[in-house]
């Protein structure tokens, strides 16, 4: 096996599943970080054209993980015709519209990003979906993750909340209002030992199952032993106090408008049919816990409030009420 990667998050969670289940694995990385213990590095700048020029032979599983269409197709045209099997780590995001539930493969996606425009996430991913499709056709499977959660996630959105009941211990806890809104999170490693060990081919939504958020909330506070409120704030209130969505610094992760109800509620029935695995969200939520305590319940985060910032919008609130 091949990963065009193998030293990030996701790729590096690969590379393990892989290995343990008996692969010969080579990671292809700048090599910033070391490759996993097992597997050969093979250090490489994917944007320079002689990339791959140090990988000979045929490949039984190309895995690439890559968010930029441009290196996406150049690996596909160098590697294509020696690879038995191709993986794309795609992303839900490709979706064009976040307003139906339960939408399948078949949903419309993003425009294709084209060379020179300006960086979209959703629309790289497409052009680098009809690269590998266009080159390797129905030896191709393209993944399409939605919130992956579990341990060591750089992103913070997942792990900020059973982070947030935990430091918090017994004071409130600062939730966006949970009416009607819903979550879904993919395990890392039920995404990673999927990529490994299935035979699908063709585009396939590996995503959780829908949750309420409220549910999920409830359960972190739970896993987190938290004593005090979980403190519901309008939307408008929260927007006023310059809390963004999703992600990002000053968030409040998993909080969506409610015109994306579509967003966080897609089908997983094809995952499902080819052999994915959704462990309980029990689980991932205890294992992510384990994780934030290990790395640090106040540390700077990528999303999310600080304890600092949390209170004083609770503060806020409570002086207006």
């Amino acid at each position: 096996m091949l990963i065009l990667g193998g030293t990030g998050w996701l790729s590096r969670r690969i590379a393990h599943h892989a290995l343990a289940d008996g692969w010969e694995v080579t990671c292809l990385a700048r090599g910033a970080r070391p490759a996993p213990d097992g597997a050969v590095l093979v250090e490489a700048d994917r944007d320079r054209p002689d990339a791959y020029a140090d990988l000979a032979g045929a490949w039984e599983h190309v895995v690439d993980v890559s968010s930029h269409a441009t290196p996406v197709a150049a690996a596909v045209e160098a590697l294509g015709d020696r690879a038995a099997r191709w993986t794309y780590v795609s992303s839900a995001s490709v979706y064009a519209d976040d307003t139906i539930r339960d939408a399948d493969e078949s949903a419309a996606r993003h425009p294709a990003a084209a060379p020179g425009d300006a960086y979209d996430y959703g629309a790289q991913k497409v052009a680098a979906e009809d690269a590998v499709v266009a080159a390797v056709g129905d030896r191709a499977l393209v993944v399409r993750p939605g919130l992956i959660g579990g341990p060591g996630d750089p992103s913070d959105r997942f792990g900020y909340w059973p982070a947030a009941f935990a430091r918090a211990v017994s004071g409130d806890v600062l939730a966006p209002s949970l009416r009607g809104r819903e979550a879904q999170v993919i395990d890392v490693d039920d995404l990673a030992a999927f990529i490994v060990r299935s035979s699908a081919t063709g585009p396939v939504t590996a995503v959780g199952h829908t949750h309420a958020l409220a549910d999920v909330l409830d359960a972190a506070r739970r896993a987190a032993a938290h004593s005090g409120r979980l403190v519901e704030a309008p939307d408008d209130a929260l927007r006023a106090a310059g809390v963004e969505y999703w992600a990002g610094e000053r968030s409040l992760p998993l909080w969506l408008p409610d015109d994306m109800p579509g967003f966080m509620s897609r089908s997983n029935a094809r995952y499902l049919a080819a052999g994915g695995r959704l462990r309980p969200l029990a689980e991932t939520i205890a294992r992510t816990l384990a994780d934030e305590r290990a790395r640090g319940l106040d540390r700077p985060r990528r999303a999310g409030l600080s304890r600092r910032e949390e209170e004083a919008i609770l503060a806020a609130l409570a002086a207006d009420m």
